[in-house]
Order: C-alpha cells, then structure tokens, then sequence
C-alpha cells in the first residue's frame, strides 16, 4: 500500500515537472497573489516550491495527506490557513467561525474526519475586547458545531495601523477513517463534476456588506463546515468519488482550471446546469463579475465517476449542505488542461484561472 501511494506521489510530482516552469515576473508582492488565480500559482510554482519543495507539498492539495509513522499507520491530513475577511462581521458569519469553517473544510476535502485545530491571532493595537471576545465566541460555536476542537493558540498584538484590525490562522489536523482516495491524478475522462449548491454567495456577501456599492439586496455568506457533507458521500459512493476541492479564491473557474491542468483532462461546463441565486446573478451582472470566479465558503466541487454520478448527487441533496446540488460539468479527453464552458446560446469559451484581484479580503 505504501509503495503504490509513493508511485502515484511521484507520478503526479512527474507530470507537475512535465508541465511549463512559470516564472514570477513581479518584482513586488500585490493583492493579486493573495487571490488564489493565476498570480497566486506563479507565486506559489515559481518562489514557495523551488524553496520548500517536497512530495508532499508538490500536490498542492488543499491539505496534506500522509501515514502517521511513515510505514502504512494510521492516514493523517494536516492543513493550514490564514483569514483576512474586510469587514470582520458581515451577513452570515464572521472571521472567526470563517477560520474554523474553512480548514475544517479543507481537511475534509482530503476525506479526513477534522480532529483538532490550532488557532492563532494577530491583533492591531486599539482593537475592541468585546468585537475580540466575539470572534473567539464564534470559533467555539463553529468548532462544536464541526465537531472539532481548538487545542491550541497564540495571540500576537501588532502596532496600531498595523493589521486591519484583526488577522487570523488556523491549522487541522484529521484521521482518514475510509480508504478512499481522494487526488486530481484519480480524474478519468467520462467523471461528471458535481457541485454541492450555489455559487458566490460568500463573496457577494462580503462584497455588499462593505457598504461601498449602492445595491439593496439581502445575501448571507454561505460558511459552513462540510465534513458531515463529505462523510455522506463517501458513504454513498466510496468507489465512486475521484476528488474533491472546494472553491474559495477564484471561484468554481479556478478550481476547475487547477484541476484540469493537474490530470491532464479537458473539462466541458454546461452554463445552463451551474446554480446560481437570482441574488448573486444580479449583482455579479451590475458589478460585472463572473459568479463563476466568486468565493464560496460552504460549497464543494466533486468530482465523480459516471456510473455513480446520480447516486452522488441523491446523497448530497438529502443533506441540508447539498439540497441545490447539481451535475455541471463532464470530464473529456480533449483538450488537455483546458475548460471551456459550454453557453447557454450554443456556442462556447475558455474559462481559465482568476486574473487579477476583483474581490479583495474576502476569505
């Protein structure tokens, strides 16, 4: 078991190697890296890998998945991230259930079971006790609601100007408790791609509450913790889940994008299939965003086999995180590492990663 994981570990570090060396141009740091697009992966492929590469870290996964002994013991996954949300309370949620949200789901993309978080805060100086004691009231409600706990932290306080008020990390760790292996390197032409509900509500939220557009619409962020969604799926169709990812910075596209670069496969959308919110729709049209490049903190993209597309998509639409789930994209040969969305007025276009920076702080 050890020696086949090992193989497909440097198969996929082969192939990584296979594709073109992207070159960081920038001579300095911009809100575009932090975006999670094309900017973020030039970062990433061309200054954090050459610097801190191993296998591991060389599957860019959304966690890190390893034998706790190193000879076939217990699976473990172990991931980490940082929260700069502006503004840190708006509709729906806040930074603090935000942090614990988004590792625990992290870890759950991998199949893990979140076990235990570690919390860490970097406070501006002049910050209000009550707003900070109402953040850390949120990551307990968040974490007993994920069924995890937070074992571990660290306060650091920066001078005034400093931080935007408050930044936060957290770092998991889970216990794979299936077999089931969750890769982009398991992605088959023929897989349907399955996403567990609406997308953008998050970043649209966040974008309104910021109060700088003049838009009356009412829309909550979607944070939620997904490890009981993914425990349904695996469940239902253990043989039948390829990987799955969820889509935060850059949206749906730019996971999509990742993920047909990485195994190599062409993925069609259909436009028609992709659920979106009148809400969310309307206010991307005035503000000229594609919904499909939003935030999302509580939905997630699987990708499945085709005989067990329908199967999987009854599981996630029995569960309340997944009641406006929909198959919306299929796996084809052709052409490789590409996604072109298929309109709904018959013709078709490229979707490549986020360009550039439109939605700031948002996760």
């Amino acid at each position: 078991m050890a020696d086949r994981r090992e193989q497909e570990v440097l198969d996929a570090i082969e192939r990584r190697r296979r594709r073109p060396t992207r070159k960081l141009l920038d001579q300095q740091i911009t809100l575009a890296h932090g975006a999670g697009g094309k900017s973020t992966h030039a970062l990433i492929e061309a200054l954090f890998l050459p610097e801190l590469r191993n296998p591991v870290l060389e599957q860019l996964a959304d966690s890190a998945v390893f034998d706790a002994n190193g000879t076939g013991g217990p699976r473990l996954a172990f991931s980490t991230d940082s929260y700069v949300v502006r503004p840190l309370f708006f509709p729906g949620g806040d930074i603090g259930e935000l942090a614990v949200n988004g590792t625990v789901n992290d870890l759950a993309m991998s199949g893990g079971r979140p076990l235990f978080l570690s919390a860490g805060f970097i406070v501006e100086e002049g910050f209000p006790t009550e707003e900070l004691r109402r953040v850390a009231a949120s990551m307990a409600a968040a974490a007993r609601s994920a069924s995890v706990e937070v074992v571990a932290a660290d306060t650091k306080v920066v001078e005034r100007g400093k931080a935007d008020g408050l930044y936060v990390n957290t770092a998991g760790v889970a216990v794979l408790d299936s077999e089931v292996e969750l890769r982009a390197d398991r992605v088959r032409p023929g897989d349907r791609v399955l996403v567990s509900g609406t997308l953008g509500d998050h970043g649209m939220a966040v974008m309104i509450a910021r109060g700088e557009l003049e838009l009356e619409v009412e829309l909550d962020s979607d944070t939620a913790p997904l490890n009981a969604l993914v425990g349904a799926l695996i469940e239902a169709v253990p043989d039948g889940l390829r990987c799955l990812r969820d889509p935060t910075r850059g949206g749906l596209a730019t996971v999509l994008a990742e993920l047909a670069l990485a195994a190599e496969v062409g993925i069609a959308v259909d436009e028609r299939a992709l659920p979106v919110s009148p809400q969310v729709n309307g206010a991307c049209e005035i503000l000229g965003i594609d919904p499909l490049y939003v935030a999302n903190e509580g939905k997630l993209v699987a990708f499945v086999a085709p005989e067990k597309a329908d199967a999987a998509l009854d599981a996630a639409r029995s569960h309340p995180l997944g009641r406006d789930a929909a198959i919306v994209a299929e796996v084809r040969p052709e052409p490789p590492g590409l996604v072109l969305l298929e309109t709904a007025f018959g013709g078709s276009r490229v979707i490549d990663m986020l360009a550039g920076d439109p939605l700031p702080r948002i996760c």
